[in-house]
């Protein structure tokens, strides 16, 4: 099982991280081992009753990092397609790719946070629509297919990304709905699953809809790679959708908990720390350690 870390890109509430301390903590992470760094796509937070966060552009990042890193997988938790027309979403994760070398793993979803669609003036009506029909430009895109496609929101002409992806780029979906999860089982190479701390019912229900999911597909569930972000400490997460469970930053416990994680199947985890210092990602470094022995 891979284990990846968030690097954080919004005001922890010490501050908007400058690039130079991203890159360091990217820097720390893969020097330690890490197998994949993501970070989040969202233009502004606006939770209920508390100060609005301001995050660096997440293709703009995921470039910068791509060109300062070397080995690590990269990733995205996840791109909202309703911030970027998708054959430009498609193109941006091209040469993204391109840069780093084939190692960009495109996450993607259909948003939720309404306060940055009203923000940034982007419709928040009919998503998972909208997201359909995303997909269906997409991923042809990203697998060197030419796109032609006429629907109620979007709609390309001979579409095709020149230089062609160097390989087909995976794709990532994070969903727990009934329509989403039909969409990773025809769409998917990867499935995300989170917030999390240790394995518990809620993760169990969420894993037996997807199973339904690929079996009305007529998919095998071994073609489809599942994922899960973990949470550490979560305490500006309030209002997030879900209910978080945590861990500790601690390498016992967390390297216990990813062996529970890898006994049931999954094959990458992404932990995430919203104030993430240089000994937390030590500790998720050492826990790394402990769990590859």
């Amino acid at each position: 099982m891979k284990i990846g870390l968030c690097i954080p890109t919004a005001d922890d509430g010490t501050g908007t991280p400058s690039w130079s301390h991203i890159a360091a903590q990217a820097g720390r992470a893969e020097a330690g081992g890490i197998d994949s760094l993501w970070i989040f796509d969202h233009l502004i937070h606006r939770p209920v009753g508390g100060p609005e966060e301001g995050y660096h552009e997440a293709a703009t990042m995921l470039a910068a990092l791509a060109a300062v890193t070397k080995r690590v997988e990269l990733g995205t938790l996840v791109f909202a397609t309703s911030f970027r027309a998708p054959a430009v979403l498609a193109k941006i994760a091209a040469t993204v790719d391109s840069i780093a070398g084939g190692r960009v793993i495109l996450g993607i979803g259909c948003g939720w946070h309404e306060p940055e669609y009203q923000a940034f003036g982007f419709p928040f009506d009919h998503r998972v629509g909208r997201f359909d029909e995303a997909l269906q430009i997409i991923s042809p895109l990203v697998h060197g297919e030419r796109v032609t496609f006429d629907g109620q929101w979007n709609n390309v002409m001979d579409a095709v990304l020149l230089p062609p992806p160097a390989r087909p780029i995976p794709i990532l979906i994070a969903s727990k709905g009934e329509r989403m999860l039909q969409l990773t089982a025809r769409y998917a190479d990867q499935w995300n699953a989170a917030w999390f701390g240790r394995p518990n019912d809620r993760y169990h229900v969420r894993v037996a809809d997807l199973r339904k999911a690929l079996d009305a597909a007529g998919r095998d569930p071994a073609t489809l790679e599942v994922t899960v972000g973990l949470m550490l400490d979560p305490d500006s997460a309030a209002d997030r959708p879900g209910k978080p469970e945590t861990l500790p930053p601690d390498a016992a416990v967390m390297a216990a908990a990813f062996a529970e994680w890898a006994a049931l199947g999954v094959g990458h985890v992404q932990v995430r720390c919203d104030v993430l210092t240089d000994p937390v990602i030590d500790a998720v470094l050492e826990a790394r350690r402990r769990f590859v022995g």
